[in-house]
């Protein structure tokens, strides 16, 4: 499971101090996959991030019981002079996992022929989505994090792989994808929240949370 447990965080941006969490407390079981609403600008990226211990909460406990994954699109475990391949490899010796598996799986899913053993540097940003994608579906976590507004690919052979995978993987595993879209959630999730104003409300339903979402963003 992951639990929030009184969590509220906040930033200075230099003229105001911006509240993205005030005392948000919930509990996300394996199982069920939870969606997050969140308008543009109100700290989706910030939230889901203190989901995978990459950010802490000014007050307040995160508790983590599973194992969860880095959020898709984050890349900050990732090294830019070195190769996809020689990434991969690091990475699975990091999860204690097989590195030829994950160098194959990755280099099978990002379907990027010879620049799988170019550096990430050379990269576009949708080829760094593939390998992100790829290396997180690889490393086969109980918990998935998804926060829409990181980098997407636009392959669409790839998106149709990676998404047949992803939705294979929601049979055994949990996912929990931030949006501002309700349209991104109705796949994935049937519970649902919406962030706001650093109030995060939680539903037993998607369809109430995009009730509130829509009354607020929509008036």
């Amino acid at each position: 499971m992951l639990e929030f447990d009184n969590v509220s965080k906040s930033f200075w941006t230099g003229t105001r101090r911006k509240v993205i969490l005030d005392r948000a407390s919930f509990r996300v079981e394996l199982g069920h996959s939870l969606g997050i609403l969140a308008p543009n600008g109100t700290g989706k990226t910030t939230l889901i991030k203190m989901m995978a211990g990459l950010e802490k909460p000014d007050e307040g406990e995160i508790r983590r019981g599973c194992n969860i994954s880095f959020p898709l699109g984050f890349m900050g475990g990732v090294v830019s002079r070195i190769s996809a391949k020689e990434n991969s490899r690091y990475i699975a010796r990091l999860y204690g996992l097989d590195p030829d598996y994950v160098e194959a799986y990755c280099r099978w899913l990002c379907g990027l022929g010879e620049y799988f053993d170019q550096p990430l540097g050379t990269y576009s940003s949708g080829m760094r989505a593939r390998f992100s994608f790829a290396l997180m579906l690889a490393l086969d976590f109980d918990m998935y994090l998804i926060d829409e507004g990181m980098p997407a690919s636009t392959d669409v052979e790839f998106n149709k792989k990676a998404g047949a995978i992803l939705e294979e993987r929601l049979a055994t595993t949990t996912l929990v994808i931030v949006s501002h879209n309700p349209g991104v959630l109705e796949k994935f999730a049937r519970t649902a929240g919406v962030l706001m104003h650093g109030q995060l409300h939680m539903f037993d339903t998607l369809e109430e949370a995009k009730q509130l979402y829509d009354y607020e963003t929509k008036g």
